[in-house]
């Protein structure tokens, strides 16, 4: 692996989770509306976790699991 794609994996990782800590901040606000959009809110949570699933597998490429 070149420095230059793990560089730009671990910045792709800082993003995913920039995003996944942003969905988390919007669904509590949804969540905290009396008002709140059930559709929207599934849609969102449903989103926070494939950003979940998305941050874990580009985190074992990249600090993989090595058993000794």
């Amino acid at each position: 692996m070149t420095s230059e794609t793990e560089t730009e994996q671990h910045e792709r990782l800082a993003r995913l989770r920039q995003e996944h800590r942003d969905l988390d901040g919007a669904i509590t606000a949804l969540e905290a509306a009396n008002t709140a959009d059930q559709l929207q809110l599934t849609r969102l949570k449903k989103k926070k976790l494939q950003l979940k699933d998305e941050i874990t597998a580009l985190e074992d490429k990249l600090l993989p699991d090595i058993i000794a």
